[in-house]
């Protein structure tokens, strides 16, 4: 019986053993991938697609549509250039102003919507 609890010993402690040269941290290795892996799925992903969908929204912008800056001011686009617009913010007086396409942070309705209805 001793003999055979040595015998089981000895085959418990090669085994647990990595063979020389081999890398400790290889068997962590898919832990780091799968952490990476899960870093990109949570975080990297989702700010790409919003920034896709931003910069189409800033692309698709036409003259009539109501939008609000980035600093709060709602207006209507009644100019557009290639890197900015110009927004009406009021009728009495007639005031209008230019910003950054980049300042447009939402655009509320579409002019074209309500031309049709």
């Amino acid at each position: 019986m001793y003999l055979w609890s040595m015998v089981f010993a000895q085959e418990a402690e090669g085994a647990a053993t990595p063979p020389p040269g081999a890398n400790p941290f290889a068997g962590s290795l898919w832990i780091f991938g799968a952490f990476i892996a899960i870093m990109y799925f949570l975080m990297i992903r989702p700010n790409q697609k919003r920034e896709k969908e931003r910069r189409e929204m800033l692309g698709s912008l036409t003259k009539g549509d109501t939008v609000v800056t980035s600093g709060g001011i709602y207006g209507t686009i009644v100019g557009l250039r290639e890197k900015s617009v110009v927004i009406r913010v009021s009728d009495e007086p007639n005031v209008k102003m230019e910003f950054s396409r980049g300042a447009v942070s939402q655009v509320m309705s579409r002019g074209n919507e309500e031309k049709e209805k």
